[in-house]
């Protein structure tokens, strides 16, 4: 294929995915205020965390509505919303565009392992932003509850959609840790001798992180990202632990690694197999002459 054939290639698959996400981004501007069947609009969704609020704690009162402080505020709400619902929604299909583009120039191995990455890449993303809307209204109760009686809690819609969209967007996009870090030891880059070595500050490193992500003082938050972060890379270091142990133990059973550069364990290492001693005649300097 030339390469005009590629960058026409590379247009239709773009244009098909654009086309795909406009379509999504409708649905999803359209979803926002009506049901479909049993399943809730996204503006109930959305607002689900701030309506869980004690009634007394709320402007509103009974009611569970957000403030409107702009004439185009409500439209911006249900634009931006909208949107990532229909990057979300649609991802599949854009995403197979993607695919379609670059799996020709892939070998069969690559495409398998690029489609199970898509497939743990969706779903921690997803594990991620359901964890943060679980998490937000425990957040947001917390928050508030510092106000006592002196505060009513009178939340702007636009800013209060945005701190949920960002919150899922930290957690979901958190979620990938363990992706990224076997990707890193299966070429070699992160070895598990290093991540063992490095376990501590990169924990500690993750409950900063996570203290600096989450908007806001909210404490209930930050917990539940950094603990999720640490069980997550937790089991990527295990991963890491047992291809490079398997890694090692082949390379010492084909005689080209040390079982002391290894993380392999005395009983892991297996035996080398025996060398041959046979001596040919002419090796001893005799002739073969009877």
């Amino acid at each position: 294929m030339s390469l005009r054939d590629h960058l026409y290639e590379l247009k239709h698959r773009l244009g098909l995915a654009l086309l795909g996400l406009v379509v999504g981004c409708i649905a999803g501007f359209l979803w926002f205020q009506w049901r479909i069947g049993p399943i809730p609009s996204l503006g109930e969704v959305m607002t689900g965390p701030y309506c869980s609020l004690p009634a007394s704690a709320r402007l509103t009162g009974e009611e569970c509505k957000l403030l409107q402080t702009q004439p185009f505020e409500a439209f911006l709400v249900q634009f931006k919303v909208g949107l990532a619902a229909g990057a979300v929604l649609t991802c599949p299909f854009w995403l197979y565009q993607i695919w379609a583009f670059i799996t020709p120039g892939l070998y069969d191995k690559e495409r398998k392992f690029t489609r199970i990455f898509v497939v743990l890449a969706s779903f921690l993303f997803a594990c991620g932003a359901v964890l943060a809307y679980y998490v937000v209204p425990k957040g947001l109760a917390v928050l508030v509850s510092f106000g006592g009686d002196q505060f009513t809690t009178a939340l702007v819609a636009s800013q209060y959609i945005s701190f949920i969209l960002v919150m899922l967007l930290i957690f979901g996009v958190s979620f990938e840790l363990p992706l990224l870090i076997t990707m890193l030891n299966r070429i070699g880059m992160l070895p598990y001798r290093n991540l063992k070595k490095w376990r501590r500050g990169i924990i500690f490193t993750l409950f900063v992180f996570a203290a600096i992500a989450t908007p806001g003082t909210d404490p209930i938050g930050m917990l539940a990202l950094a603990g999720a972060m640490t069980v997550l890379f937790e089991v990527a270091v295990q991963i890491a632990r047992v291809h490079d142990r398997k890694k090692a133990r082949q390379a010492v059973a084909d005689g080209w690694g040390d079982p002391e550069d290894s993380d392999l364990e005395p009983e892991d290492v297996p035996d080398k197999p025996a060398a041959d001693k046979t001596v040919s005649d002419r090796g001893t300097g005799f002739d073969d002459v009877t």
